[in-house]
């Protein structure tokens, strides 16, 4: 025990006691009585003597011992004090001297009281807490226990390091005034797990286990023998625990051809063995599988009949056995409560709170509760049977499923089996499949629609062109013309979506930079979103190019960005961000998120994020379908997304949605990325068109809606065109042999009995090269994928009387300019 206290260079006398501190109350109390004692004495010598002089010389005596007092008390005055005031250190000493833990007391100022040896061994004799040498932040970390003590009376800091030594410090305040802080600094012991199973196995625990019928040795990570009991080295080596020490684990094993394990000395003869093998690692900081079968371990052999196979450890066996199968199984007992269920059977189950509930019909709604706690009766008290009962489960009630349920005997008290199979899996997989038979089929009758209502279309804007060349602005009945003609190809724009949807749109793909188009369409979004929408735009780098529209890719990302808008204004109060994204995304990335619609590939991404009011999950099924809408009557057709979805499919890629519902929505649109060079450009040099240059061709008309025929037909025939029509691919043939040569054929492409395709390669036998130009509603890429015929122009339905002239001229022009 160390202390701050100096000593006196002078010594108070031997002979005389120390003195007591004059101010305290004690010694003032015992100052009175001997003043007291002195009088009583001085009266009693006067009454027994009669005389003064005795009494005067008591009294001069008293005097003289007086002053000599007083003159040793002036000539030593801090030894006086210093020996009243000390206090016996060698109690303390005897109490705070510990090998591990270090103590020291400080007082409000900071100076050292005393320290223990411990103390002065870890830090020196010259520190003082919190100043000690610590590493890193130690110092801070106990300065702010130090000051928690004297605030709240205690404090402490963990994991404070001092010359490679883990230390943890308590301070507490103490003292009769609190004016002291006691501070403590325990090392921390790290527990050897493997050390303390060596020590377990060659002492009393170990002969324990021995006498249990427990054979028991740790095993270092190479297999070797670290500690072993006396009943393993006995059964083992028929020998000592010490002789098998350091020798190979599996030399004393065996298996055979059923994978039994013996002891090798036994032979065949000897009793199989059960093996139980535990690392000898702490279970809560080493999650690492490779760490754990590096580790120590601890191997216990037990004989297999040496439990006789009683009721417990016959279920616990079965309960060991189902926890290996795939399917989902559980026991009851005879009055229905739960005794064991593997994961299978808690997946199958939707347990997702991860323990038990008390009865099996906790799991399934209510109306089949009685069912199935009868089901259970019969089958644990009745003979050994099994059976089938549907049953609705109370995490999916829209979904029966079917619980098998069997009869257990001969394990003691009676049990029951129930089985269920896990199909969450398979009702993902159908819920796609079913999902996507729905979009197709919806798909084919989209485009089917669209194709027919486009006919209808080119008729009523053929008309309106017709009717708008014999009246001029300002006639009573050009207004109204003109407002049918624009409500036509407001209908023509629907449509179009329709075939966006369905993949049937024409498409003019290109090779381009995704951040190139998400910058083109900001400033747009701006205008769109509002005021009190943020836009925020971040991109990658080194994004790979793709191939695809342009525009319709600008009218994706403007068609999510609305409908962002929506969800965000929709908020109380309105208002959020618009985050658009460009991501590469690597082909180990894809195959890290384990899609089954996704194939491994490098993509270019967009996605569009927003914190809007979210998407419930019974609507995120039917978001894509057209005319699906959530938005009040009059506020939405219903085709925003259907027609994202149709552009995105249609140029080969792929779009997913995320949304919790009050959190916002994320739609990720992934492109693969494009590897091919440039894109074939079918361009020409371009020819000026003479209006009057082809006024005297002849024309072959093909088109089996008359009311398109009859659009067409006026319109090429008041540009000076001679045309002759047919009904169809056959009726054409015959007009081709009948009627003479054309210039050219305009033809739709679906017909009944000889379609367009049909009719204009048993027209080109007949006159190679003719120009042929093909009308239709669905897509070009698509009618061009399935058309091999070369120099075949295309004109897309609805159109005005205005572009299919311009159509035919260039069909004309094109077929006159010779090719390189």
């Amino acid at each position: 025990m160390t202390t701050t206290r100096a000593r006196p260079e002078l010594d108070w006398p031997e002979w005389l006691p120390a003195l007591p501190d004059p101010d305290a109350p004690d010694a003032r109390i015992t100052a009175l009585i001997i003043v007291g004692a002195l009088v009583l004495s001085g009266g009693l010598i006067w009454l027994a003597l009669g005389d003064w002089v005795p009494l005067m010389l008591f009294a001069a005596g008293l005097v003289g011992l007086a002053s000599l007092i007083m003159v040793y008390r002036r000539q030593f005055p801090a030894r006086v004090q210093v020996q009243a005031a000390l206090p016996d250190w060698s109690v303390t000493h005897a109490a705070t001297d510990h090998p591990v833990i270090a103590l020291a007391i400080t007082d409000e100022a900071g100076r050292m009281i005393c320290a223990n040896q411990r103390f002065v061994d870890l830090f020196g004799s010259e520190v003082v807490p919190p100043k000690l040498p610590l590493a890193g932040q130690g110092g801070d970390l106990l300065a702010e226990a130090g000051r928690d003590a004297w605030r709240d009376g205690h404090g402490g800091a963990a994991g404070l390091v001092t010359a490679g030594t883990r230390i943890d410090a308590a301070v507490q305040r103490v003292g009769r005034g609190q004016d002291y802080l006691l501070w403590r600094f325990e090392p921390v012991q790290k527990f050897d797990l493997a050390l303390e199973a060596d020590q377990m196995l060659a002492g009393r625990p170990g002969r324990a286990l021995g006498e249990g019928g427990f054979m028991a040795a740790a095993i270092s990570p190479e297999g070797r023998i670290r500690a072993a009991n006396s009943a393993f080295a006995a059964r083992a080596a028929g020998a000592e625990a010490g002789n098998v020490v350091g020798r190979d684990l599996a030399s004393f094993l065996r298996a055979d051809e059923r994978n039994r394990i013996y002891f090798e000395r036994e032979g065949r003869k000897g009793v199989p063995l059960r093996l139980f093998h535990l690392p000898l690692v702490d279970p809560l900081h080493t999650t690492d599988p490779e760490e754990r079968e590096k580790a120590p371990a601890l191997v216990v052999l037990i004989d297999e009949d040496a439990s006789g196979m009683d009721k417990g450890t016959a279920l616990g066996y079965v309960q060991n056995l189902l926890g290996l199968l795939p399917v989902g199984l559980a026991m009851t007992d005879r009055d229905g409560r739960f005794l064991f269920a593997n994961d299978a059977f808690i997946r199958a189950a939707g347990i997702t709170e991860g323990t038990l509930p008390p009865y099996p019909g906790d799991l399934v709604v209510r109306e089949d509760k009685g069912a199935l706690a009868d089901a259970v009766r019969r089958h644990a008290s009745g003979q050994a049977m099994s059976a089938d009962v549907a049953l609705r489960l109370r995490h999916q009630p829209d979904e029966p499923v079917t619980m098998s349920l069997a009869g257990l005997r001969g394990m003691g008290d009676a049990a029951v089996l129930l089985s269920i199979k896990d199909n969450s899996e398979e009702s993902r997989l159908k819920r796609q499949v079913a999902q996507a038979s729905k979009m197709q089929a919806i798909g084919q009758l989209a485009g089917g629609v669209a194709h027919d209502f486009n006919n209808v279309l080119t008729a009523i804007i053929g008309h309106c062109d017709l009717m708008l060349m014999r009246h001029s602005p300002g006639d009573s009945d050009y207004d109204d013309i003109q407002q049918i003609r624009s409500n036509s190809n407001r209908a023509a724009s629907l449509t179009r979506h329709l075939l966006a949807f369905s993949r049937q749109q024409t498409l003019r793909p290109q090779v381009l930079q995704l951040p190139d188009i998400v910058s083109d369409t900001s400033e747009l979004l701006k205008r769109l979103i509002g005021e009190k929408i943020v836009l925020e735009v971040q991109h990658d780098r080194n994004l790979g190019p793709v191939r695809a529209d342009p525009g319709q890719l600008e009218q994706v990302i403007v068609n999510l960005a609305v409908n962002a808008r929506d969800a965000m204004l929709a908020k109380r109060p309105p208002g959020g961000t618009l985050t658009i994204r460009t991501r590469k995304i690597t082909a180990a990335e894809v195959r890290a998120m384990a899609s089954d619609i996704l194939p491994a590939d490098d993509y270019s991404a967009i996605l569009v994020e927003d914190s809007g009011v979210g998407i419930p999950p019974d609507v995120q099924a039917r978001i894509f379908e057209p005319f699906f809408t959530t938005k009040d009557v009059g506020k939405g057709t219903g085709l925003g997304l259907s027609t994202v979805y149709g552009i995105v499919k249609q140029s080969g890629g792929y779009i997913f949605v995320d949304s919790e519902t009050g959190k916002g929505t994320t739609f990720s649109i992934y492109f693969p990325v494009y590897r091919g060079g440039a894109v074939e450009q079918r361009s020409r040099k371009p020819v000026k068109v003479n209006a009057g240059q082809w006024g005297n061709a002849r024309l072959l008309l093909v088109e089996d809606e008359d009311m398109v025929r009859a659009v067409a037909e006026r319109a090429l025939t008041r540009q000076g065109f001679t045309v002759v029509t047919a009904t169809d691919g056959e009726d054409g043939l015959e007009r081709l042999t009948d009627s003479g040569p054309f210039d050219l054929v305009v033809s739709d492409v679906v017909m009944p009995n000889l379609d367009g395709p049909g009719m204009a390669m048993e027209m080109r036998k007949r006159m190679p090269g003719l120009p042929i130009l093909f009308m239709s509603g669905y897509a070009e890429e698509t009618l061009r994928q399935s058309i091999s015929i070369d120099q075949v122009h295309f004109l897309p339905k609805p159109f005005s009387v205005a572009q299919i002239v311009d159509a035919v001229h260039g069909a004309l022009a094109a077929a006159a300019t010779p090719t390189d």
